[in-house]
């Protein structure tokens, strides 16, 4: 039986990186990357046993430094990449590299190690992502539909298009661009857009979000001052190809149709500190999950700029008369963006938050002090969804 309370688990270290093993669609299974100055840095590789409501873990040491940032290939269960600092004797930099777990643990499984102190396995290195050219490395983005061998880096004010070569052992460098202009210039996140055949990317630096074509490197779109302060994370609505979402330390979530950036479509201030984190939902786009500061996770329902505005039409041969009139009412209605929950198990800021990839109703957030939340969508909103 499915229930809907939390299910938390704990890392004795710092964190901030999470992300879904997007490769993994049968089960349900995250990354966590861990951030200790004093001791060797881990991949916990959370299955969530949902029907069990337990959860197994699996740890990887990662022994290069602390990792700011994780991501998975979309093709290739057994292959990640971490952003991590590396401090030479002057000067800390954030590097990237390309890894492999044991294959033993590529797919998602429900067994643990019994005695897993013992049992803590290494990554693979694949290739590093040599950036000492290029600057601190913010994060790492997979091309979302592709084989897996095509990902960007963004590395301080530059923008690097890499293919990943003879199984990934190698990464070379196929074009950049780079921000012009006076000032702070550096790049703090970034999202491949699954539209448009994989050709464009967003990122934000300071206050502006840009689009860039891929394969001529050159900017598309420009908002500039999308935020008051700060631009900490975007997504693309996975279902309208215009659509985007942005979020940062003006508390705000601010959702763009990229083809008129002059205003905002829509704006959420829901949170009371910095916004961290905003992911759409991969199948329901009207399901928006955002992670704060404020130590909050808030669901929202943004039905009114979603794909599926109307909720599912049922055919009119299906409805007896009574039902006819009532679901014609019903459809005039207008339509409630709202909040559907806030969840306030964390203590701590919560640095990130993703939906499962195999399971659209189920998602994580994790905080600073090292805690992971599993939760998942409300049963109620669910099936009002779903019927």
């Amino acid at each position: 039986m499915e229930d809907d309370a939390p299910v938390i688990y704990g890392l004795e270290f710092q964190a901030r990186a999470l992300t879904p093993q997007t490769a993994e669609t049968d089960a349900i299974r995250f990354l966590v990357g861990t951030q200790s100055l004093r001791y060797d840095n881990q991949i916990h590789i959370i299955d969530f046993d949902d029907e069990n409501n337990i959860i197994n873990k699996n740890v990887l040491l990662h022994q290069v430094g602390e990792i700011w940032h994780i991501s998975t290939s979309p093709a290739d269960k057994g292959v990640l990449a971490t952003c991590y600092n590396k401090t030479s004797d002057t000067k800390v930099m954030t590097c990237a590299a390309v890894w492999r777990m044991p294959k033993e643990l590529e797919s998602g499984s429900h067994e643990s190690p019994d005695d897993s102190s013992s049992n803590t396995q290494t990554l693979e290195l694949l290739c590093h992502l040599d950036n000492t050219a290029h600057g601190n490395m913010a994060c790492v983005m997979w091309e979302p539909m592709g084989d897996g061998k095509k990902i960007i880096s963004l590395a301080d004010n530059n923008i690097l298009l890499w293919d990943l070569q003879e199984s990934s052992a190698k990464a070379v460098l196929s074009s950049s661009a780079a921000l012009e202009g006076k000032g702070q210039l550096k790049f703090t996140s970034g999202r491949w857009s699954p539209h448009h055949n994989c050709t464009q990317i967003a990122t934000a630096n300071d206050t502006t979000v840009r689009g860039w074509d891929t394969r001529s490197m050159r900017q598309i779109y420009c908002i500039e001052n999308a935020h008051g302060q700060l631009v900490r994370d975007l997504d693309f609505n996975p279902n309208k190809q215009y659509y985007l979402a942005s979020c940062g330390d003006d508390c705000k979530v601010k959702f763009w149709d990229t083809r008129n950036v002059t205003d905002p479509v829509k704006t959420l201030e829901e949170h009371s500190h910095w916004v961290w984190n905003v992911r759409y939902n991969h199948s329901h786009d009207q399901l928006i999950l955002t992670g704060s500061s404020d130590s909050r996770v808030i669901l929202s329902n943004m039905v009114s700029i979603s794909s599926e505005p109307f909720g599912h039409m049922v055919d009119d041969d299906e409805l007896s008369d009574q039902e006819d009139q009532h679901q014609e009412e019903k459809i005039k209605e207008p339509l409630q963006d709202s909040v559907i929950a806030t969840y306030e198990e964390h203590e701590d800021s919560v640095y990130a938050v993703e939906w499962s990839s195999a399971d659209p109703w189920l998602f994580a957030s994790l905080s600073y002090d090292g805690r992971l939340v599993i939760n998942r969508v409300p049963r109620a909103l669910k099936y009002h969804i779903l019927l």
